[in-house]
């Protein structure tokens, strides 16, 4: 009888299924044995990418800094593949994977052989695009720089006086033997201080990924060694990882002429959760912008949103089909995944795939499923933050977790999110 009355009726939400999944401690996306493979795998093809990624994007925020022409920047020197990761290896803060703490032997080895699995000159791997490609993490670092304003403290610290001051301070040391360059600065300082607050987001989105990249890896030895069996309990995982580093700080350092100028100190108290996870969800996951070159849009007749919150072109969203072209972020970042595929996901597309040509495409989808786990952990973490416990009898308590997942749901009623999609296995 105590058991009926402190249960709720049923939710009468659009995707009122997937409400009662994580009522019951799931994810939006069911769990399957195929479902669990497809997003083991692609986290951890999306892991070496991302174990260059972090690690690139800091080495431009901290050393290339304001270099008037980086031609290099895409040039990791040995100090930043060698550099540890917090979160990996014997010297770990915390330590999540068990693997090393250097850059990944299989990003190492693409590095210097790449596609053509030769040895040739850096150069001439980078100008035939046989590399990494930081144009894709350098497109989520401006959109989160490009949706500002999305909670925390890190974002409005860009505007304050003191951030100002620290930036003068490093681009002054920076170009303090160019006086052409210190004389443009005088003429247009806000050209620079907008430059800088840019880096702070690479050095924001790097620390971040810093994180992501042994967690990823972390999950796929698990799935490998048969202790991740379903898809709630890989969610899990990343829920309790988010809440292991989510104090880790978010900062800007920038090394000139051998001294640290803290652009963003540590000091400061911004956290790895607040300052940058949730940031790069909401703006990478569920808002981005059009893809130029996929679709005409007017804005006059409101094919683009007025404003910036409503808008809803990111992964959650995305038709991988028109998407999969050449030059589009998300396709960057899928050609680079296509390298580093565990072998059981390369089988599971050669059964499903019209061919290699359709590859890209379909670890496209496979992509998007994971990041639909991705999203239901973060959904959960909040939850478990702001809210109740899944199993609180409290009846009032179980109202307020439903009317919060119900409220995160409602952005997938939208034509364009996929989360209908994900829904089957049919969706390739």
């Amino acid at each position: 009888m105590i058991q009926t009355l402190n249960k709720l009726p049923p939710s009468q939400h659009q995707f009122s299924e997937i409400i009662h999944r994580l009522e019951a401690g799931g994810a939006m996306l069911p769990d399957t044995p195929e479902n669990l493979m497809q997003i083991i795998g692609i986290y951890k093809a999306y892991a070496v990418p991302m174990d260059f990624y972090w690690r690139d994007l800091l080495y431009i925020a901290e050393r290339v800094f304001l270099e008037p022409l980086p031609f290099f920047k895409y040039f990791l020197p040995k100090e930043y593949l060698e550099l540890h990761n917090h979160y990996a290896g014997d010297d770990a803060d915390i330590r999540i994977w068990r693997g090393e703490a250097t850059a990944h032997p299989e990003l190492l080895e693409f590095m210097e052989k790449g596609e053509l699995n030769k040895k040739l000159p850096k150069l001439l791997h980078h100008l035939w695009h046989d590399r990494i490609n930081m144009e894709f993490a350098e497109a989520c670092m401006q959109a989160m720089l490009w949706h500002r304003g999305m909670g925390g403290q890190f974002d409005p610290y860009l505007d304050t006086d003191e951030y100002k001051a620290s930036c003068d301070r490093a681009i002054k040391a920076y170009f303090k033997n160019n006086p052409v360059m210190l004389g443009i600065y005088k003429m247009f300082p806000d050209m620079f201080l907008e430059q800088v607050r840019q880096l702070s987001y690479y050095s924001n989105l790097g620390l971040f990924w810093e994180v992501m990249a042994p967690v990823f890896f972390e999950m796929s030895d698990l799935y490998d060694e048969g202790k991740i069996t379903s898809v709630p309990e890989a969610m899990n995982f990343l829920v309790n990882g988010i809440f292991a580093i989510a104090g880790r700080p978010i900062y800007h350092h920038a090394y000139i002429d051998g001294e640290c100028y803290e652009i963003i100190p540590k000091s400061k108290g911004f956290t790895w959760l607040y300052e940058a996870a949730l940031p790069y969800v909401e703006a990478v996951f569920y808002r981005t912008a059009p893809f130029r070159g996929t679709k005409s849009y007017n804005a006059q007749a409101k094919q683009v949103p007025e404003d910036q919150k409503d808008f809803h072109f990111g992964i959650l969203y995305a038709d991988v089909f028109p998407v999969g072209t050449a030059g589009i972020p998300p396709t960057l970042l899928m050609q680079d995944m296509l390298h580093f595929l565990p072998d059981y996901l390369v089988e599971y597309y050669q059964q499903h795939c019209r061919g290699e040509d359709d590859t890209l495409i379909q670890l496209g989808i496979t992509f998007q499923r994971s990041m639909y786990c991705v999203t239901s952990a973060v959904i959960q973490a909040l939850r478990q933050a702001l809210l109740y416990p899944l199993d609180d009898p409290n009846p009032e308590h179980k109202q307020a977790n439903r009317q919060f997942f119900e409220s995160q749901l409602d952005r997938f009623q939208r034509p364009e999110a996929r989360l209908r999609d994900v829904q089957s296995q049919n969706y390739r």
